[in-house]
């Protein structure tokens, strides 16, 4: 953990550095990856903000389109996709990310949900990147803190292409 710690430790000073603005919409992550970025000094030059969205209402009163919900399921790479773009937009973000997924138990309230399957999204200037990623059981904690590795990862792996 604490190198994933490290790691966006690093990343964030290399936003700061590039001034490159940043904002996040979270779902199963709750919202771990906006702590993990704002926990490095001067993190507030370039963190704008974030959406802590467990509920589909929620998605959908911070721009993610109802249809996008409907037609393709809230946990799926286009519900996390649009959590990118709808929370770089309404931030005015350079980066924006989505992470919508179901960590340990089947979600109730959605048909979609499959335990272990998360689904993670980075838009740069309107250029989406995105994973899939599948679980391993774990403690919840150590599942958030996994996919927010793997969100770093992308987000890295993007901005160097």
């Amino acid at each position: 953990m604490n190198e994933i710690r490290e790691r966006f430790h690093r990343l964030t000073s290399f936003l700061i550095e590039n001034k490159l603005t940043v904002a996040t919409m979270e779902s199963c992550t709750g919202g771990m990856i906006g702590v993990l970025l704002s926990d490095a000094e001067g993190a507030s030059a370039v963190v704008r903000g974030g959406f802590f969205t467990y509920s589909n209402e929620a998605k959908i009163s911070c721009g993610v389109s109802a249809d996008t919900i409907s037609t393709y399921g809230v946990y799926s790479t286009e519900t996390a996709k649009a959590m990118a773009s709808a929370c770089r937009k309404s931030f005015k973000a350079d980066i924006g990310i989505g992470v919508t997924g179901s960590i340990g138990t089947i979600d109730p309230n959605n048909d979609d949900s499959i335990p272990g399957e998360v689904y993670i999204a980075v838009d740069i200037q309107g250029d989406l990147t995105h994973k899939k990623i599948e679980l391993e059981p774990a403690t919840r904690s150590e599942s958030r803190m996994r996919i927010s590795g793997e969100v770093a990862a992308l987000i890295e792996s993007s901005l160097k292409g």
